[in-house]
């Protein structure tokens, strides 16, 4: 599968910014805010051009491994969500799981994919490296007497200093966030650079609601794949990695059956991959939650295609995408959400979008049920049809276009990539979907040490820390879809 779209670097970046504040229970607008006040950190300090554009760069990515890290932090604290955002704005009353030994390979595993995401988006390496340190914890007295530590680039303590600023006035006032920065001067920022900050703190932080300029650093209108965006939100749910890919794929072969013009084709496959923008804003306890939805979970799922849609009006460049993309939990019968829209109101992208995405989740593995094979997916897609939710042109289409991309008897997936065996792939398989060692064993009729043996090869091999890590780069090499 070889899917084209592509986005300029600049605004997938805003579109990560974005998606990393929701993660993180920040609002949407949080990255960009701490990146201004780190460029004027910089500027100020009199660093050069180049190295604010890298600073400013930084603090939009901040948060951007924060879905990776979304299930571990919903173990600690219940609700990934607004646990972290209570961990930042320094509001979460005690918790015994928020151990060193137990936050620390969190952090490790944020910086790791942070780095990576920057990799793919051919960043600089200056910007690569201070976001894969972004988060380490140094000891009282590294920065007490020198205004930088060694070895760590001078954007960490940039965007440290502003991303806590940024955060923690909205909680706690401004002269309240800066006593809380000012405990910890010398230890996570360097005191000097404390000291800086303070005469212009708020009126940096009042200008934070004018206008900005347009990026304009070399290399911001770059193209990259659209599917980095797709592949990082979906980190936050392990079992739905490459999920917006196939959704993706099946539109785009809809398209036509469908009786959709050449035209309407590349934002149908672009709404695809990036309908799922408004899922990292809801606990993963929500998704993971076995058996019926409760009323205080719909509110909340029903909210997803609303901040889709809210992605759109935030970055111009995706705005009809993302609007087309919240439709996609829509129904004919006003059933859907987020809008309740019906009938004519719902076009045939919509439809097809709606259609594609509902025969993928059903043929996909959840942790609360199997996949449902494809004649059973069909056969409750034409039922729904029959009782006006589906359009039944787009079910047609959808189930037409599903049996010609399935493989034939014998016929392996195509793999473009032969970094790993094919052994090697399908442990990668089954571990990037949130299966345990000891789960991937029993399913490929292995032993669990067997497992642990392709793994380690399989991080080598891809220069991976952690499963999110890894599953993030074989995606992008197309080792598994």
């Amino acid at each position: 599968m070889q899917l084209d779209e592509t986005i300029s670097v600049e605004d997938a970046v805003q579109v990560l910014a974005m998606v990393g504040d929701l993660s993180m229970g920040l609002p949407s607008d949080h990255s960009v805010r701490t990146a201004r006040l780190a460029a004027r950190l910089a500027e100020e300090n009199g660093d050069a051009a180049d190295a604010c554009t890298s600073t400013r760069l930084v603090g939009l990515l901040r948060w951007s491994g924060s879905t990776a890290t979304a299930a571990g932090f919903a173990n600690l604290l219940g609700d990934d969500v607004l646990g972290r955002h209570a961990m930042v704005t320094r509001t979460l009353s005690g918790n015994p799981n928020l151990t060193l030994p137990n936050v620390l390979p969190l952090a490790q595993m944020q910086c790791e994919v942070a780095g990576d995401i920057a990799a793919l988006l051919r960043l600089s390496s200056e910007v690569e490296e201070a976001l894969r340190q972004l988060f380490g914890s140094h000891h009282r007295g590294d920065m007490q007497d020198a205004l930088f530590a060694p070895n760590i680039p001078r954007a960490v303590f940039y965007v440290r200093l502003a991303g806590d600023l940024e955060v923690l006035a909205p909680a706690h006032g401004t002269d309240g966030a800066l006593r809380l920065i000012g405990e910890r001067a010398g230890v996570k920022y360097p005191a000097t650079l404390v000291q800086r900050l303070l005469p212009h703190a708020k009126d940096w932080l009042d200008a934070l609601d004018e206008p900005s300029c347009a990026a304009n650093y070399a290399g911001h209108d770059r193209r990259v794949p659209l599917t980095i965006v797709a592949d990082v939100i979906e980190l936050k749910l392990p079992w739905l990695a490459g999920y917006s890919r196939r959704v993706a794929e099946l539109a785009r072969r809809s398209a036509v059956p469908a009786g959709l013009i050449a035209l309407e084709e590349k934002p149908l496959v672009r709404a695809a991959l990036l309908h799922g923008i408004g899922r990292v804003a809801v606990p993963n306890a929500v998704w993971q939650r076995p058996g019926k939805l409760g009323v205080l979970d719909w509110d909340q799922v029903r909210k997803v295609p609303f901040w889709t849609a809210r992605a759109g009006a935030q970055v111009p460049a995706i705005a009809q995408d993302a609007t087309l993309a919240s439709f996609v939990y829509e129904r004919l019968d006003g059933s859907g959400y987020f809008r309740k829209a019906r009938g004519e109101a719902i076009g045939m992208q919509e439809r097809v979008l709606a259609v594609a995405a509902a025969y993928t989740a059903m043929c996909s593995p959840r942790p609360w049920r199997p996949p449902h094979g494809e004649a059973a997916a069909g056969t409750l897609l034409v039922a729904q049809a029959g009782a006006g939710r589906f359009d039944r042109q787009a079910v047609a289409a959808v189930l037409e276009a599903a049996r010609a991309m399935a493989p034939k008897r014998g016929q392996g997936r195509e793999v473009r990539d032969a970094l790993l065996s094919a052994r090697e792939i399908e442990v990668l398989r089954h571990i990037s979907l949130g299966e345990t060692s000891r789960e991937a064993a029993r399913a490929m009729k292995i032993s669990p040490a067997s497992v642990r043996t392709h793994v380690d090869n399989i991080f080598q091999k891809l220069d991976a820390g952690s499963r999110p890590a890894a599953t993030l780069k074989a995606l992008s090499r197309g080792l598994i879809s």
